[in-house]
Order: structure tokens, then C-alpha cells, then sequence
């Protein structure tokens, strides 16, 4: 049972996920901050739904977040036909808790509005250029993330799912994504009736730099990293990463007409 003072919890969260102290002051919303400091992933959901003005509040709060130059180019698909859900679940087996999950999204990188502007307009688009996905990928990013945070002072649960960029061109099928809009990643949202462990994270000694990029500082934390989190973390990673993933994505994405050069 975490602490009930918000400076007491955030700095205990912060002790446990970065192995040092961390002083929380005393700020106006610190609750809130110790709530999301404390943070963890859910795969567990109790069946109840999540309510409709609670679904479009946190879309909303999502699409608040910051925006590339204000070109909006994040969109959220949720799927709420049974049939489509299913068959989402049915490309992940290796995720069958997904199929508890009383809500799924699809935050997606896209690039079809802005270039719908310049149609409207008889106008070309000139940027056809890696900087262009990257915009909107990040832009999907930062909406997925304002969601886990705002979904997570709702109350609620959440876990982001990559493994749809496994299944990439079933998925653009199943959702009739249009060129230039790309899957960024899943996110499965509901009630939780357990959370997992909290993740340990790297220290910021090796993750937050001033003024230059210490690269003895990450290689101290990464000597020390795996006795703290009790496992071979590193051997992990290497392990995970010896097979090469997705190496057809770059393939999707120019034929969704982005360019990558």
C-alpha cells in the first residue's frame, strides 16, 4: 500500500523505478505527478466498460498534447466492432489478455489531412521527405503517451501494443487506412483488476545529460543496472534483438507514400 503523502509516494516510486531518492517539492498538483510516477503497465482488466464520456475526454486530453507546428497529424482509431477486435486479438497470440481488454486503439501516424489541405488547395506538397513520417510518428507518439497519463488519473489501465506494426498490412486492411496514415502502435485501456510489478528504469545518471552526452555515466549504470533489477536485463535485450524485427516496415510505409529519403 503506497504511502498516502504524495511527496512521500513520489519519492518512493522514484527510489524503487531509478534505485536513488528523488525530493518531490511541493507543488500544487504533486498527487497527480506521484500518481504517475507510480505508474504501471495493466494486462488484467475487470469486464466492466469504460464509459463513453470517459473514452472521449481522455481522446480529447490526448489530442491536446503538443503538435508539430499545429498540423494535428495523429489520429486515434478505436476499435469497438467485435469482429475487427477479434481479429487483432487473433494476429497476437502471444497477447491473449488483450482479448479482455474492454477497449483497443490504434494511434496512428497521419499524413493524409495535411496533404488532403494542399489537394483542396490545387497546391503541391513539397516535403515529400523522411521528415515528414517523422512528424507525424512523433505527433502519434506524444498523443499515445498524454493518453496513458490522462487514462492513468482516470483511474484506468493501460498497456501500448507494438506488435501491430508485426501485422502492419492486416491491420491498414481491417481499418481502412488510407495513404499516408501508418499504425504507430496499439493500446488496450480498461479497469484494472491487477497491475504489473512497477518496471525499474535506468538511473537519469544515464538518461538525463546537461550540456553534453555522458557516455561514462551510461556505461556505470549499465555495469550496475542488472544487480539492481535482479536480472540480466542487458542479456535480455541482446537476446530480443538478435533476430531481426520488422525489417519490412520501411516497405509498408513507402507504399503508404511516404518517402524515407
Amino acid at each position: 500500500m503506497p504511502a498516502e503523502n504524495p511527496s512521500s509516494r513520489a519519492a518512493a516510486a522514484a527510489a524503487q523505478r531509478f534505485g536513488a531518492a528523488l525530493r518531490a517539492p511541493a507543488l500544487a498538483q504533486l498527487d497527480a505527478l506521484a500518481a504517475l510516477n507510480e505508474r504501471s503497465v495493466c494486462r488484467q482488466y475487470r469486464p466492466d466498460p469504460v464509459p463513453e464520456d470517459v473514452v472521449r475526454l481522455l481522446c480529447a486530453t490526448a489530442l491536446s498534447a503538443p503538435t508539430k507546428s499545429d498540423l494535428q497529424q495523429a489520429s486515434i482509431v478505436r476499435v469497438a466492432d467485435p469482429a475487427k477486435k477479434a481479429a487483432i486479438c487473433s494476429l497476437l497470440p502471444g497477447s491473449p489478455w488483450l482479448a479482455g481488454a474492454p477497449e483497443l486503439f490504434v494511434f496512428c501516424a497521419d499524413g493524409w489531412r495535411l496533404r488532403r489541405l494542399f489537394a483542396r488547395k490545387g497546391v503541391a506538397f513539397p516535403n515529400e521527405h523522411l521528415d515528414a513520417f517523422f512528424n507525424a510518428s512523433v505527433d502519434a507518439a506524444i498523443a499515445l503517451s498524454a493518453f496513458v497519463s490522462a487514462a492513468e488519473l482516470a483511474g484506468l489501465g493501460t498497456c501500448p501494443i507494438s506488435q501491430v506494426r508485426d501485422h502492419v498490412e492486416r491491420i491498414d486492411a481491417l481499418l481502412s487506412l488510407p495513404d499516408w496514415v501508418v499504425p504507430v502502435a496499439g493500446l488496450a485501456l480498461g479497469y484494472p483488476e491487477a497491475k504489473e510489478p512497477l518496471s525499474a528504469r535506468l538511473s537519469l545518471s544515464a538518461t538525463v545529460h546537461t550540456d553534453k552526452y555522458d557516455v561514462d555515466a551510461v556505461e556505470r549504470e549499465l555495469d550496475a543496472y542488472d544487480a539492481r533489477r535482479g536480472k540480466d536485463w542487458s542479456g535480455d535485450k541482446v537476446k530480443q534483438y538478435s533476430r531481426v524485427l520488422r525489417a519490412d516496415f520501411g516497405a509498408y510505409v513507402a507504399r503508404k507514400r511516404f518517402k524515407l529519403t
